[in-house]
């Protein structure tokens, strides 16, 4: 029995020597694993059917641990995956909030540039315009260059000079550069003193383009097109473009449609789209589209999606909200049909969108639009929890009758810790106080119900504070 003892030892540690990791072995290690095999082979006649079914129960539940092992080594691993996927996400909604962040600020800066240019503050407007260089962002061009206007205005002939050489050097297809050589042009033409006259001059020419907008000719068109393609301030360009827009003939019609497809800096151009839209017809709606459609500025899209909003233009929008492949431009797409309360069309989008981002713009379009209803099936019925619980959240800003009705049969029904909070603070940020004070007589959960009456202890209606009274008054 002694022998058929050991020889089950040696079967065992012949198992143990074989089946680890041959990477956790050494030389010797591996030898002795086969020496104990052969042993092992050598004593089996002395082994009893019972000493091998020891064996085999033995090699069964090593063999289950090693797979248990594995098992729980892979999902260590898969939880390492997941959460450097995560990590990987948050990260780039960092990135993209920082971006965002950046953008802000350099689009508030350069306005407020352009501001401090139309009231002639001219230091005022280089400090503005210094900030979005700095940034190195899709308005640095843009303020190099109005920088160097500024600074000409100044009588720093020397300083706009070397601005614009920056221009030129750091940004040689900015579409800026028609006008910096015109402005270099009359910079040079200056002495190095301002020239105080030539304020007096933008002013009086102010003063005439209204006699233009009075009284359209065939023949003014050439002179708006003269300011417009010369050294004027940001002021004068813009209302010679707004005359232009009020000419009704279809030479104006062409210079403005020529400006909105970029002949000219960006900035007249974003202004000739807003103009196309308010003033155009059909066919000024129809340039705009073939502009969309050939262009790639992010910016100019999204202000050609707007004009299509105030032009009311839905089925220009719903195209885009349907074919766009950047999810941004799609989402803009989405909200300018919530402005038209394009509900209807909007239900039908969501029902084929994939983008979570989309899905959110398009609750927030029903939202815009005041679709009660869409907003409240989605409440019930969306199985993404993130966007059943935007639906709740935007249900409570609304805050009517029907969507206070709407909220109570969601918190009854629903068991989710999240959307049942957001119910409770729709409510609260609605001014429900009936339905809140019906919740909280119903609730059973000690700290929800404390956060209902705490959020009715700040609500100036005569129910939240009866409510109170009756809980001060329990013996």
């Amino acid at each position: 029995m002694n022998t058929q003892r050991l020889g089950i030892s040696i079967v065992m540690a012949a198992l143990v020597g074989v089946a680890a990791p041959a990477s956790a072995q050494t030389a010797a290690e591996i030898a002795w694993a086969r020496d104990a095999a052969e042993a092992a082979r050598r004593a089996a006649w002395t082994l009893s059917s019972t000493d091998f079914t020891v064996v085999r129960d033995w090699k069964r539940d090593f063999e289950l641990d090693a797979q248990s092992d594995r098992e729980r080594d892979a999902a260590r691993e898969k939880e390492r995956a997941q959460r450097e996927k995560e990590d990987v996400a948050r990260e780039a909604a960092r990135e993209k909030e920082r971006a965002q962040r950046e953008k802000e600020r350099e689009y508030s800066a350069y306005d407020q540039g352009q501001s401090a240019l139309d009231s002639a503050r001219w230091d005022r407007a280089i400090a503005s315009f210094d900030r979005v260089i700095e940034l190195k962002g899709t308005k640095a061009d843009a303020a190099l260059y109005w920088k160097a206007y500024a600074q000409n205005k100044l009588g720093q002939r020397p300083e706009a000079q070397a601005t614009l050489n920056v221009l030129y050097k750091d940004y040689p297809k900015s579409r800026y550069l028609s006008d910096a050589k015109a402005l270099e042009v009359e910079a040079k033409s200056r002495s190095g003193q301002a020239d105080p006259a030539a304020e007096s001059d933008e002013e009086m020419k102010i003063i005439a383009l209204q006699s233009i907008a009075n009284n359209p000719t065939e023949e003014s068109i050439g002179i708006l097109q003269k300011v417009l393609a010369g050294t004027g301030s940001p002021r004068l360009k813009s209302r010679a473009l707004f005359v232009l827009a009020q000419n009704n003939s279809p030479k104006a019609r062409e210079v403005l449609v020529n400006i909105a497809k970029g002949n000219g800096n960006p900035d007249l151009q974003m202004r000739a789209v807003q103009y196309l839209a308010v003033h155009g017809g059909r066919e000024s709606r129809a340039a705009l589209a073939e502009v969309y459609g050939s262009s790639s500025d992010l910016e100019l899209k999204k202000r050609i999606l707007n004009a299509f909003m105030v032009s009311g233009e839905k089925d220009r929008l719903l195209n885009a909200a349907q074919t766009e492949q950047n999810p941004e431009l799609r989402a803009t797409a989405v909200s300018q049909l919530g402005v038209m309360g394009a509900h209807d069309e909007l239900w039908s989008l969501y029902q084929k969108e994939t983008s979570v981002d989309v899905k959110k713009q398009i609750i927030r379009g029903f939202f815009t639009g005041g679709s009660v209803t869409r907003l409240s099936d989605l409440a019930r019925t969306e199985k993404t929890p993130e966007l059943r619980l935007l639906a709740v959240r935007n249900l409570g800003v609304m805050g009517s009758k029907r969507t206070g009705d709407v909220l109570v049969e969601i918190y009854n029904s629903d068991k989710d810790p999240e959307i049942r909070k957001a119910v409770i603070n729709g409510l609260f940020v609605s001014g429900n106080a009936e339905a809140l004070v019906g919740l909280a007589r119903k609730e059973s959960d000690p700290a929800i119900k404390k956060d209902m009456v705490s959020k009715l202890s700040n609500m100036h209606s005569k129910v939240a504070t009866d409510y109170l009274w009756e809980i001060l008054n329990k013996g």
